[in-house]
This record gives C-alpha cells, structure tokens and sequence, in this order.
C-alpha cells in the first residue's frame, strides 16, 4: 500500500481531528488541537490558539467524508474541497521524509497547509482503496472515526478498545445461547 510513512500522517491527522472535534467524548481545546497536530507530525508550535475556529470547522467538513457510505457521495465532497481549498503542489526534499509531495506552499498558515495534506492524503486513499478504509466505529455507541492505512485494512473500529469490547459482548452473546 503506498499511504504509508509520511503521507498517512495526514489520513491519521484527518481521523484524529474529526473525533476531537465531533465526537460524544471530544475535547476541541486549542490544546487538544495542538496534540493531534503533534501526534502526527505536522509542525504544532506553528498552532495559534486564532487557528482553533479553522481546524474545527474542517474537522466537521471531514466528518462527512468519513460518514460517507456511498463512493459517489465521497468523491463528489473531496472533488468539491479541492476546489475550495487552495492547494499548490510541489516537491520538498526535507529530513526526515525525503523527498515528497506538499500541496501548500510553505508560506501559507498551518490551516491551509493542513487542509490541503489531509485533503490529498485521503483522496490518494480513495483513489487506491476506495471507501473499506475509512468510516465510523463499528462499535456499538461509539461515533469516533477510523482511517485505516494497514496492509491488511480490516480496520472497523476506531481503537482496539473498541474492537475488544465488541468482540467480548459477541463472545458472552454467543456463550448465552
């Protein structure tokens, strides 16, 4: 799979921002936001506190991509945030990454930089897997998101909590009967 090392930082950014944000259990605090760009090494010391309102809003806008169950209605949402989003492709050869692609130029502020990253990061997901890797928890009243950049991608729940969770109450269920 080629959405590994640098690039799925950004589907992992995408993940983690939506549930801080969106989620029952979130916590949307310039700190919390600052964390998750730091979790996943995008440059958090750039995060001003004035940034908080952009990364919220974009965090509910990709809500809806990982809500997506159809992949005509994902596809339709990041052609349309493509448009949206200003995004100047280049090239940058930088430790630790090597050579690879920015889709911002290094002048624009971190939300743009983060919106254009992810933006492509999840399209070059699609693009190579469609929409099995992306979506909400399968766990039984968990609404967090989940974006899967494993070989295998058989990823349904947002944490292994979740999955062991779920997994023992199908065991017990099964026990009963």
């Amino acid at each position: 799979m080629r959405i590994t090392g640098y690039k799925s930082h950004g589907v992992a950014a995408a993940a983690a921002l939506v549930n801080a944000v969106t989620s029952a259990d979130e916590d949307d605090s310039p700190d919390a936001l600052r964390r998750v760009l730091r979790d996943h090494e995008f440059f958090w010391h750039e995060f001003e506190d004035a940034d908080a309102p952009a990364f919220r809003h974009w965090a509910r806008t990709l809500r809806t991509f990982f809500e997506a169950t159809r992949l005509e209605d994902a596809t339709e949402l990041l052609n349309r945030l493509m448009l949206e989003i200003p995004m100047h492709p280049h090239l940058s050869d930088h430790e630790p990454h090597g050579l690879h692609m920015h889709y911002a130029p290094p002048s624009s502020r971190l939300p743009d930089r983060f919106r254009a990253t992810t933006l492509m990061n999840l399209a070059e997901l699609v693009v190579e897997h469609g929409l099995g890797r992306t979506g909400v928890c399968a766990a039984e009243g968990c609404d967090r998101v989940y974006a899967d950049t494993s070989r295998a991608g058989r990823r349904r729940f947002c944490s292994e909590a979740c999955a062991n969770r779920t997994n023992v109450a199908a065991f017990r269920a099964r026990r009963r009967t």
